[in-house]
């Protein structure tokens, strides 16, 4: 006898293309085809059949704490933190996953004596009750939360309020199969930036969906051979990656649809708040992190990035950060840009092995992260000064590196020096870095 598979809502979405379905939050639906990784056809109580974004539901068995407003999965301690001073409400609290794989952290907000963020590991007794202190011990999560929300019970204030509704995540697309998107159906806004391949506006699609839209200068990209290639990046899908949703080709200038990020480039974000980021290590080590768990996905499904850099990546509500534009710089078509002799070319990223004989590969990847780094650490400053490239091409042959950044502990630095070893073989994967950085993150929290 098959299984039925059930799965619940975590967010809506509104059907907009024939053939999706809409979900309402909180819904069960029963799934007949998952064959496709993001998009999946259900059928739901009224037996309305159509496809749905597989990221926004969970299989009922395997539900566990997401259906509750306050889980918040594996946010950071650090963005915890910004989150819940943003809202700035005593008592305001989440529960999320502790860097221990098993347990969790309790994260709550007080005023008293000043505005801070305390948090507290759900523990576990003998007989497997949960409890934040050993007088008041329940069977599960929820009951211990909703405990605290009546009797602070030896915490700084009793639970009052969870931050408001999470952002919805990207789809793979906008729609089930679809990458071509009608550029009629695209409502173009205010500019947000222009770089080498034409400008880039705030846009909505249908008038309900936030997007970011490239739109390329005509004569700098090999648009054929994008075009392809674009069928294959709107399903790469990842927390920290800028989605693509789809291009719009029949007509020039083509246009590339992203999804939208409301803070920019992360070059311009550590430049505007130097002063506010500056003096917070763990912040600006998350942000690091959250880039690297972007390039261990790409990495993983074989994509090099080939110019990876603060000005790339871009940040999102609650100190999200994503890596944009990877896979770009393959189409360009200018020679200033491509070649390591050209002057857009970025040197000031590029290991040995690039400069020398233009070699990409995931671990010219690494190095230029380690640049990033240092990037982030410096809360936006130029590598290498006012160095020119000449200049900086002779020192990194020479193996001479960039040197430690003033709010870096040894330990951060340390890894950067891994990403600058002159050999690539001798360079660790992204997924070893991830490693590395997650328990420096977590020595630094102690």
């Amino acid at each position: 006898m098959v299984r039925l598979k059930v799965v619940v809502a975590l967010y809506p979405f509104k059907a907009i293309e024939g053939g999706d379905l809409s979900l309402e939050k909180g819904a069960e639906y029963e799934v007949l085809d998952d064959s496709q990784e993001h998009w999946w056809k259900v059928q739901d109580t009224n037996g309305s059949i159509g496809y749905i974004p597989s990221n926004y539901v969970k299989e009922k068995e395997l539900l566990g704490l997401q259906k509750y407003e306050w889980y918040v999965g594996d946010m950071s301690r650090q963005r915890a933190e910004s989150l819940l001073k943003q809202e700035e409400k005593e008592g305001c609290f989440v529960v999320r996953n502790s860097s221990t794989k098993g347990f969790y952290t309790l994260s709550l907000y007080t005023k008293v004596p000043h505005a801070h963020v305390k948090h507290y590991h759900i523990k576990q007794n003998s007989r497997g009750d949960f409890f934040l202190s050993e007088k008041h011990c329940c069977s599960t999560i929820p009951e211990l939360i909703n405990y605290h929300r009546h009797n602070s019970g030896g915490l700084a204030s009793r639970l009052k309020t969870s931050p408001c509704d999470r952002p919805v995540p990207p789809t793979a697309g906008l729609s089930h199969d679809k990458w071509e998107i009608d550029p009629a159906e695209l409502m173009l806004l205010e500019e947000l930036g222009s770089g080498q391949f034409g400008v880039v506006r705030r846009g909505k699609w249908r008038g309900c969906i936030d997007t970011a839209v490239k739109m390329m200068k005509e004569g700098t990209m090999s648009e054929d051979d994008f075009i392809e290639e674009a069928k294959v990046m709107t399903k790469l899908q990842h927390g920290n990656l800028v989605q693509l949703y789809g291009v719009c080709s029949k007509h020039r200038p083509i246009y590339i649809v992203t999804e939208y990020m409301k803070h920019g480039s992360l070059l311009n974000y550590l430049r505007r708040h130097e002063n506010t980021l500056g003096g917070n290590v763990g912040l600006l080590l998350d942000m690091c992190i959250q880039v690297c768990k972007g390039m261990a996905y790409l990495e993983r499904h074989n994509y090099i990035h080939r110019d990876l850099a603060a000005r790339n990546c871009l940040v999102g509500s609650e100190n999200v950060v994503k890596v944009a534009d990877f896979g770009l710089a393959r189409y360009v078509l200018d020679d200033q840009y491509t070649s390591s002799g050209g002057t857009k070319f970025p040197i000031k990223w590029a290991p040995p092995e690039v400069l020398n004989y233009t070699r990409f590969s995931s671990k010219s990847d690494i190095w230029a992260y380690g640049v990033l780094m240092w990037e982030v650490f410096t809360c936006g400053k130029m590598p290498y000064g006012r160095l020119k490239n000449t200049e900086v091409v002779e020192r990194v042959q020479r193996g001479i590196i960039l040197e430690k950044p003033k709010a870096c502990y040894k330990e951060v630095y340390d890894v950067m020096q891994q990403c600058w070893a002159h050999c690539p073989e001798d360079r660790p994967s992204f997924r070893i870095l991830k490693e590395q950085l997650t328990i420096v993150a977590q020595s630094i929290a102690d």
